[in-house]
C-alpha cells in the first residue's frame, strides 16, 4: 500500500491542487485516464471556440451582401480546420504532462481508479491512501435509452470537435447549449442541421423571454423540431433516420449522413466508486458537498462539474482557490457563488448572470424590469444586427437581481454587470458610468435607465 499526502482525481481544474501540494513539497498522486488539462482543454471549451470562430467568420462572409460588399465562400476544408485546432490543445496537453512528470514530488497514474474503502483507492494494481483527497473528475456525455440507439452510429460533443468531414446533414439530438453552439459551426460552414427538441424552446434554462428570442431566430438558420418525442432510431445505408412524434401526435422521420448526441452529461462519480469509501451522491449521482466543498467524508474534497453547482469551467477554477485556502492555509471560508455569470457562443450569442424573470416570479420577489434592444442604439444600427439586453432589478432599490443578453458579443457585454453585480450590487454603477459613444456597450447603460 502506498501512502501520499494528497490524491488528485481528475487532470483538469484539479491540476490547481498538484502544483500548490507538490510546490510545497508533499508527495502528491495524480490520476487521469485521459490526456492532461481535462474536459475544457481537450473536449470543451478551447477547441470548441476555436472552432466556433471559424463558423462566425463564415457568417460574416454570408452576410457581407447587406454591407455593400460582395463575397462569397469557396470552399471549406475542414480537415486543416480540425487539424489545426486538435493539434493546439494536444501540445498543451502533451506539455503539461512532461512538465509534470519532471517532477518528483508528483506520481502519475494514467489509467483509471475506483474508491475501494475509506479514503483508499485501486489503481493500476496498487492500493493508495492519502491524507487528503480532491475528486475533480467532471462529467461524461449522457445519452438516453432510446429505442434502436445501441446499433447506431453517433457522435457526442468529443467526436464532432475531431470531425475532419463536413455532413451534408447532421441531426442533433437536445436543444440546449451544446447543442447550440455546434449547431452554429456546423451550419454556418454549410451542412444542414436539424434539431430535435423535446420542448417548446431551445435553451430553455435560460430565461423565458431569452429563449424564446433565440429560438426564434434559430429557426430562420436551422431546421428546428419543437416538442418532438423521439420514438426511435435506425440506420439505413449510410443514413441515419430519427423517428419523432410531433406535438399533434404525427411522425415524422428526420434522416442525416450524421447523428449527434446533445442530451446532456452525467456525473463520473459512479465510475469512481465514490460510495465505497463513504461518499454520498445524491439522486443525480452527483457528489454531495458543504459550503466548503467537503464531502461526507472528513479529508475528502470535490468541485467542478461532479458536484453540479453552475457547472461551468470558471465555477471550478472559482472553488478550487477556496479549495486550497480550506485545506491547505486553516482557513474556512464557504464558497461564493453571487454573480457567477454564464454565456453561449451560438449565433446570436446568450449571456446571463443573475437571477431570469421566472426565478423571481417563482420566488414571488418583488422585482422591475428593463429592456433595450441593439438595433436603438448606434453601433447595433451599424451593425445591422439586432439582439437584447434585459435587466432585472429590486422593487425598492436599484439592487441588481440579474441580467440576460441576446446577441453579438453578449459574451463580453455581461461583463459590465458581473463586475458591477460584485463590486456594488447597484445599477447607478452602470448608470452613473460614462459610456463611450457609439460603442455597443451602451446597450446595457441604456437597459439599466429603461427599468420602469
Amino acid at each position: 500500500m502506498k501512502k501520499f499526502d494528497v490524491i488528485v482525481i481528475g487532470a483538469g481544474t484539479g491540476l490547481e491542487i498538484v502544483s500548490f501540494a507538490a510546490g510545497r513539497g508533499m508527495k502528491v498522486a495524480l490520476i487521469e485516464e485521459g490526456v492532461m488539462g481535462g474536459t475544457c482543454l481537450n473536449r470543451g471549451c478551447i477547441p470548441s471556440k476555436m472552432l466556433i470562430h471559424a463558423a462566425d467568420v463564415a457568417e460574416t462572409i454570408k452576410s457581407a451582401g447587406k454591407f455593400g460588399i460582395s463575397a462569397k465562400i469557396d470552399s471549406v476544408d475542414l480537415a486543416s480546420l480540425v487539424k489545426r485546432v486538435s493539434e493546439t490543445v494536444d501540445d498543451d496537453s502533451k506539455n503539461i504532462e512532461e512538465s509534470l512528470r519532471e517532477d518528483n514530488n508528483v506520481t502519475i497514474y494514467k489509467t483509471r481508479g475506483k474508491f475501494v474503502g475509506d479514503k483508499t483507492l485501486e489503481v493500476a494494481g496498487e492500493t493508495i491512501v492519502g491524507d487528503k483527497i480532491f475528486i475533480v473528475a467532471g462529467t461524461r456525455p449522457d445519452v438516453p435509452p432510446i429505442s434502436g440507439i445501441e446499433s447506431v452510429p453517433y457522435l457526442t460533443s468529443t467526436e464532432a470537435l475531431r470531425l475532419t468531414t463536413l455532413p451534408e446533414t447532421l441531426v442533433i439530438i437536445g436543444g440546449g447549449y451544446i447543442a447550440a453552439e455546434l449547431a452554429h459551426f456546423f451550419g454556418s460552414l454549410g451542412s444542414t442541421v436539424h434539431i430535435i427538441n423535446r420542448g417548446p424552446k431551445l435553451v430553455a434554462n435560460e430565461d423565458s423571454e431569452i429563449a424564446e428570442w433565440f429560438t426564434g431566430e434559430f429557426s430562420k438558420k436551422h431546421k428546428v423540431h419543437l416538442n418532438a418525442e423521439i420514438v426511435g432510431v435506425r440506420k439505413e445505408g449510410s443514413t441515419v433516420v430519427v423517428q419523432i412524434k410531433n406535438a399533434d401526435g404525427k411522425t415524422e422521420d428526420i434522416a442525416g449522413n450524421k447523428l449527434l448526441m446533445a442530451t446532456g452529461r452525467k456525473s463520473n462519480a459512479d465510475i469512481l466508486n465514490v460510495s465505497d469509501s463513504g461518499i454520498k451522491v445524491s439522486e443525480r449521482g452527483l457528489i454531495k458537498v458543504n459550503d466548503f466543498l467537503e464531502t461526507s467524508v472528513k479529508g475528502v474534497w470535490a468541485l467542478g462539474d461532479i458536484v453540479g453547482i453552475l457547472s461551468l469551467k470558471h465555477t471550478a477554477n472559482h472553488q478550487v482557490g477556496y479549495v486550497i485556502r480550506n485545506a491547505f492555509l486553516g482557513e474556512h471560508e464557504p464558497v461564493d457563488y453571487s454573480a457567477i455569470g454564464h454565456a453561449m457562443f451560438s449565433s446570436p450569442q446568450v449571456a446571463g448572470v443573475g437571477k431570469t424573470e421566472d426565478e423571481l416570479k417563482k420566488t414571488n420577489t418583488p422585482y422591475r424590469v428593463g429592456k433595450y434592444e441593439y438595433k436603438n442604439t448606434g453601433m447595433g444600427g451599424a451593425l445591422q444586427e439586432n439582439g437584447l439586453v434585459k435587466v432585472l432589478l429590486a422593487k425598492d432599490d436599484d439592487t441588481i437581481l440579474g441580467c440576460h443578453i441576446i446577441g453579438k458579443d453578449a459574451s463580453t457585454l455581461i461583463h459590465e454587470v458581473i463586475v458591477a453585480m460584485k463590486a456594488t450590487g447597484k445599477a447607478s454603477a452602470i448608470t452613473n458610468a460614462v459610456h463611450i459613444h457609439p460603442a455597443l456597450s451602451e446597450v446595457i447603460q441604456r437597459a439599466f435607465y429603461s427599468v420602469e
